[in-house]
């Protein structure tokens, strides 16, 4: 038999992975890496609460004061705007955390492992849900002795919808970071410039009605205005137009967020 007649053995190629399965499970990879140091060290989670319970705390007597109405209906007008304010504390500052890889060399390392950008992005953004949650809870916890009585199928729905807002939030914070690379003062100066007004415009501390026109188209232009709006009509029971319109601002944003992230991501390689 000559080595022609040899029959050939060719190695056999692995089974290739399934596309979507495999590119979960790098977004689950990712996802693992980013929460392990939050769980490790829950300070920041336990840091980024006490903001919001102070305006809860101070702003609550003064809307009672000014609006001649119970505790517990200013807490349920204003418990919401509260678990909203505490989501652009946490998502928009994540960007920070990028920065800081940067600087050490973190990220230049997971960039040149066969991890997607898209995993790598969309696992940071999904990261940022897990402390909004528990925060969420916390205030929650918080109002309900003083008479707030939230929905608890409406609250479920509402932290679901806030969870995708904050995931488009989370990957804008990373593409900012990305965009300045190192220059924290340009991250902090751009963050705290977009952060309050579109707070303000959205209703979150003050109620919006009988303001001039100008604020109120502001208002309107605004997609932080919907998610508020929903909120508040998901976490007092009411399931109208406002909660549409929210989970849509909300998935707009989310959308619009992962797109500019992972072309930031990839723009960074």
């Amino acid at each position: 038999m000559t080595a022609l007649d040899t029959p050939t053995r060719t190695a056999t190629a692995p089974a290739p992975t399934s596309r979507p399965t495999s590119q979960l499970h790098n977004i689950g990879l990712v996802f693992g890496r980013e929460l392990r140091p939050v769980v490790r060290d829950p300070f920041s989670v336990v840091f980024g609460i006490i903001q919001p319970l102070f305006f809860l705390g101070l702003f609550t007597p003064l809307l009672v004061a000014s609006s001649g109405q119970s505790t517990a209906d200013t807490l349920q007008w204003f418990v919401p705007g509260v678990i909203v304010m505490l989501s652009l504390f946490g998502t928009s500052t994540t960007g920070a955390n990028l920065q800081f890889e940067m600087q050490t060399g973190s990220h230049e390392r997971t960039l040149v492992s066969p991890l997607s950008r898209s995993s790598l992005m969309i696992g940071r953004a999904l990261k940022e849900i897990v402390p909004t949650i528990v925060q969420a809870l916390v205030i929650v916890g918080v109002a309900v002795p003083f008479g707030f009585r939230p929905d608890v199928a409406g609250l479920v729905v509402g932290l679901a919808v806030l969870s995708v807002f904050c995931v488009g939030l989370g990957a804008l914070s990373y593409a900012l970071a990305l965009a300045v690379k190192e220059n924290q003062w340009a991250f902090w100066g751009v963050q705290q410039t977009l952060l309050f007004p579109l707070m303000l415009l959205a209703g979150i501390l003050l109620p919006l009605q009988g303001a001039p026109g100008w604020l109120e188209v502001a208002s309107k232009i605004n997609p932080l205005t919907y998610v508020v709006d929903a909120e508040r009509a998901l976490i007092a029971g009411t399931w109208d137009g406002d909660a549409v319109a929210g989970a849509v601002a909300a998935a707009i944003t989310c959308v619009v967020g992962l797109v500019i992230g992972a072309k930031a991501m990839r723009a960074s390689s």
